[in-house]
C-alpha cells in the first residue's frame, strides 16, 4: 500500500484495515458471483461499533464526527471491499437523531448502535422523479392514528436487508403548496410492512448492490413513525444528503487509492520486452497523475466533513467532493485497468468488479450533471437551465 501523507484518524484506519484482511477479494469475489449479501462483514463492523460511529455516547455510539466515518469508509474501500452494503446506517439514523421524538430517539437509537435493529435503507428515488424528489407520487393520506401509503420506489438499496426504512412520501398534493412543502419522512418497520402492504422486487443491475423496487398498496403506518412535523420531511432528508455525498466521496477516494496501490505495485513487478512496465513514461504517468487526482479530491473531501462537523453550510463543498472524488476513482479505475492490460478483466484481480463498482458513484446518490448545475446557479449565480 503507497503512503498517504498526514493521514487522519490512524488508529481507527489502522483497526479497519485488520477487521477487512479477514474479508479477502476472494470472499468480494464469491458475493459478486452469487448476488449475495456480505452479511458476515457486515456483522463484524457491527460488532467492532463501526456502524455507529457517528451515534452520541448517550445512545450507545462513539460519538464521533463524520471525519472518523469517512475514514472507516475509505479503508474499506481501499482494502477492496465494499461499503455499500452499510454505509446508510452511518447516515440514516441522522433523520431519527436530529428530526426525531425523545421516545423515537430511546426506542430506536441505542438498538441501532449495538446492532439489534438494521436502518439501511432509505426510500426517496421513484421511477418518475428521478433526482426531481419535489415530483415524488408516493403519497401518506392521514386516517385516525395511521397513515394509508401507496406508491412506488425504485433504486432502494438493502431494503431486503434492514429492519426499517426512512421513507419520504407526500401528505399534500404538490400544488397545494410550496414544491418543497407537503412531504413527510417516516420510520417503517419493514419486517412487519412486507406482505402487509409492502412488496420488494429485487432489481439484478451491473454491481452487487441489494438493489430493489418498492411498492405501497394501502401500507398503515402508525402515525407514531411520524418523523418530526408533518409537511416538514423535504428539509429534513436534505439535511441527511450532504452526509451521504460525503460518506460516498470518501468510498470513491478508498476505490481511487486501491486502484493506484494495485497498478504502481503490478507496473513494478511486471516485464515486457525485459524491463518493468513501470519504467515506461506511458505507464507511469497515468498512475501518478491518478494518485494526484485522488490526493487533490481528498482534501475536498476532508474540507467537506469538516464544515458538516462544525455546523457549518456545506452543501457546495459536499456536493464538489463527490463529483471530484468520483471522477478521480472513475480516472484511477480505467488506468489501472489499461495498466493490467488483460488480466484487468480476469475476475480474480478484483479490478474488472472494482471498476463496475467506482462507475456508479458519477450516477448516485446524485448525478456529475446536477452538481455542475448546482454550482453554476447557486455559486455562480448562472441562471437556472431547469
Amino acid at each position: 500500500m503507497i503512503e498517504t501523507r498526514d493521514e487522519s484518524f490512524p488508529e481507527i484506519r489502522d483497526s479497519v484495515r485488520k477487521l477487512c484482511a479477514k474479508f479477502p477479494g476472494a470472499y468480494w469475489r464469491a458475493l459478486d458471483r452469487e448476488r449475495q449479501y456480505p452479511a458476515e462483514f457486515v456483522a463484524a463492523l457491527t460488532r467492532e461499533g463501526f456502524l455507529s460511529v457517528l451515534i452520541p455516547e448517550e445512545f450507545g455510539g462513539s460519538g464521533l464526527g463524520l471525519g472518523a466515518a469517512t475514514a472507516i469508509l475509505e479503508e474499506i474501500h481501499r482494502s477492496g471491499g465494499n461499503a455499500a452494503a452499510c454505509h446508510a446506517q452511518m447516515y440514516t439514523m441522522g433523520t431519527i437523531l436530529r428530526h426525531g421524538s425523545p421516545e423515537q430517539k430511546q426506542q430506536y437509537l441505542p438498538k441501532i448502535a449495538r446492532g439489534e435493529l438494521r436502518l439501511q435503507a432509505f426510500g426517496v428515488t421513484e421511477p418518475t422523479s428521478g433526482t426531481d424528489t419535489t415530483r415524488i407520487g408516493t403519497f401518506a393520506r392521514a386516517a385516525g392514528e395511521r397513515y394509508i401509503v401507496n406508491g412506488q420506489k425504485i433504486w432502494i438499496s438493502r431494503a431486503e436487508h434492514s429492519d426499517l426504512m426512512v421513507l419520504l412520501a407526500r401528505t399534500a398534493p404538490r400544488d397545494e403548496a410550496k414544491p418543497t412543502d407537503g412531504m413527510s419522512v417516516f420510520l417503517v418497520d419493514l419486517r412487519e410492512a412486507v406482505g402487509h402492504g409492502l412488496t420488494i422486487r429485487p432489481v439484478r443491475t451491473m454491481i452487487n448492490h441489494a438493489t430493489t423496487e418498492l411498492f405501497f398498496d394501502d401500507l398503515a403506518v402508525p402515525r407514531g413513525d411520524l418523523v418530526g412535523e408533518e409537511g416538514k420531511g423535504f428539509r429534513y432528508i436534505l439535511d441527511g444528503m450532504n452526509a451521504e455525498r460525503i460518506l460516498i466521496a470518501s468510498e470513491s477516494i478508498g476505490d481511487g487509492r486501491f486502484f493506484v496501490d494495485r497498478a504502481a505495485s503490478y507496473a513494478a513487478g511486471r516485464q515486457v520486452f525485459g524491463r518493468a512496465i513501470g519504467e515506461n513514461q506511458g505507464v507511469q504517468f497515468p498512475i501518478a497523475r491518478a494518485y494526484v487526482m485522488v490526493a487533490a479530491a481528498a482534501e475536498m473531501v476532508a474540507k467537506a466533513a469538516a464544515l458538516f462537523d462544525a455546523g457549518a453550510p456545506c452543501g457546495t463543498e459536499a456536493n464538489m467532493a463527490k463529483l471530484l472524488a468520483s471522477e478521480a476513482s472513475w480516472f484511477a479505475g480505467d488506468m489501472c485497468l489499461q495498466t493490467h492490460g488483460g488480466f484487468g478483466f480476469a475476475e480474480e484481480f478484483d479490478i474488472e468488479r472494482k471498476f463496475r463498482e467506482a462507475r456508479l458513484y458519477q450516477i448516485a446518490p446524485i448525478s456529475t450533471n446536477l452538481i455542475l448545475s448546482h454550482v453554476a446557479t447557486h455559486v455562480l449565480k448562472l441562471p437556472k437551465s431547469f
